[in-house]
């Protein structure tokens, strides 16, 4: 049994959208040309996949196709017990919604580079500064920021160029990358913005919750980020990015549930990054320092240049009783982030009063002033 899936580049927010199902159900059980059938439907990306069962068993396959050039884009295989079939088709549908979106803005986002700034329409533009921060390096958030702003400009009743820019600039903040406070203040202008425009994006409830979280406000960080659940309950970012406001807020269990959660609905998204920083975040505070110097590793090695993992790291080694390896990493730190100290930490990482007397122990045993 076949079935497919279409995505469109007619779209207003930050994945495909579907062309009609009833469109697509001409095609089932047909071979078809996956170009032909993306001419003939006006659309960008198919998803397409099969079921087979044997006895109480059934295996489901998909793959995301680039209709334009027939390249492949993600595959993946579900194996699952035949029990209650409508459960069944809600858990795949949303690991298969979750793992295919941060595939399909990548790809999006190469195909966009191939082009110049000016040729680039709003949905365009949006998904090379995508690509570009999601690197998680000082340049290329730069350069995301500078065509965020373009974009702004050029399409000031575009909900989701507010929110974008309002999330890298928080993101980037933290990174020690870009300035401080007024990065805030313009962050959360931006996040507000992008919710008059359109209520109902996820991706402006998620700004909004950063904001709320970057301010160590956590009931209202937490009451964003489960409006973004509530608009769309595949959202990965906003499980991940709630479990963050909770780590820092010494919430360590109910952290970890909404970190694991986001991670397990998009394994290969390159915001696990952050995310297993926060991970670290929570078991830190939770005492478990071995685990937290882990997740922390993870962090480094999956983004170098991103120093949420670097930061975390360091404090969890010295409280591990590795000082040495603990200064080895800080002065690692230091040259990434030369402005690092005590002081800056105390500003700009968003812990709340408890969790940050911890988190700056952990710094002051590894040396750092």
């Amino acid at each position: 049994m076949g079935w497919s899936w279409t995505s469109s580049r007619r779209c207003r927010g930050y994945a495909g959208c579907s062309s009609s199902r009833y469109s697509s159900f001409i095609y089932k059980g047909q071979a078809v040309d996956i170009k032909q059938v993306g001419r003939e439907l006006g659309v960008r990306h198919m998803l397409e996949g099969s079921v087979r069962r044997g006895g109480n068993r059934i295996r489901i396959t998909a793959q995301l196709i680039d209709a334009l050039s027939g390249a492949h884009v993600w595959a993946n295989r579900y194996d699952r017990d035949l029990t209650d079939i409508f459960a069944l088709q809600d858990e795949i549908t949303k690991e298969v919604v979750a793992a295919i979106e941060p595939k399909l803005l990548a790809a999006e986002g190469i195909r966009s580079q191939r082009r110049s700034a000016e040729d680039l329409g709003a949905w365009d533009m949006l998904i090379r500064a995508n690509s570009l921060f999601w690197r998680l390096t000082k340049d290329e958030s730069q350069a995301a920021i500078v065509l965020l702003k373009q974009l702004v400009e050029r399409h000031p009743l575009y909900a989701p160029a507010h929110s974008m820019l309002a999330f890298v600039l928080l993101v980037s903040r933290q990174g020690g990358w870009h300035m401080m406070e007024p990065q805030v203040t313009q962050a959360a202008n931006l996040a507000a913005r992008a919710v008059e425009l359109d209520d109902s994006d996820p991706w402006a409830h998620l700004a909004l919750g950063f904001v709320a979280f970057t301010r160590r406000r956590t009931d209202e960080a937490v009451e964003e980020f489960q409006r973004a659940l509530d608009l769309n309950p595949n959202f990965a970012a906003a499980h991940g990015f709630l479990g963050c406001a909770l780590a820092f807020d010494g919430r360590t269990e109910q952290a970890i549930d909404h970190i694991e959660r986001a991670i397990r609905m998009s394994p290969h998204d390159p915001q696990n990054a952050l995310l297993n920083a926060a991970l670290a975040a929570a078991h830190y505070q939770a005492g478990r320092y071995a685990e937290a110097v882990g997740f922390g590793r993870n962090a480094i090695q999956q983004r170098f240049e991103l120093t949420n993992g670097h930061r975390i790291y360091v404090a969890s080694l010295a409280q591990a009783g590795r000082i040495d390896d603990a200064r080895v990493a800080l002065a690692r730190l230091q040259e990434l982030h030369p402005d690092n100290s005590l002081a800056w930490i105390e500003r700009n990482v968003p812990y709340t009063p408890g969790p940050m007397a911890k988190f700056l122990e952990g710094f002051r045993k590894a040396g750092l002033q």
